[in-house]
């Protein structure tokens, strides 16, 4: 059984870095093939694919965040991060780390089979 466990701030001030942290646990995010993502979703919107790593440690982002986004990870942890900088009121919003276990790698959450719970984060003053 794959498991996917979010930890990070709550709250994060407007011009900071947000630091997120995937635990993984039941697969290893190396030997496995798949794609291991961030997805979020704003208060009232659609879930948006933010970016993912592969099981070779090739990151790949959303161009419309791709300048403030950066995905890496700690083999050692199996674990993965995403750090996301200049943080806006717009960026409030529960981050989800999600895997996608099989073919090419999709934007798509329908293509997704493994998610986090989800934490929920909020930039504000």
């Amino acid at each position: 059984q794959v498991q996917l466990q979010e930890s990070g701030p709550g709250l994060v001030k407007p011009s900071q870095t947000l630091h997120l942290t995937c635990t993984v646990s039941g697969a290893s995010i190396t030997t496995n093939h798949g794609y291991w993502s961030w997805v979020r979703q704003p208060p009232g919107k659609d879930l948006e694919w933010m970016g993912a790593i592969d099981s070779g440690g090739s990151a790949y982002y959303n161009p419309s965040l791709k300048s403030r986004t950066s995905i890496s990870r700690d083999t050692s942890k199996n674990q993965f991060t995403l750090r996301l900088s200049s943080v806006i009121p717009e960026d409030t919003a529960v981050y989800y780390c999600a895997c996608q276990a099989w073919g090419r790698l999709s934007t798509l959450a329908r293509d997704y089979d493994y998610w986090g719970q989800g934490t929920q984060v909020t930039v504000s003053s």
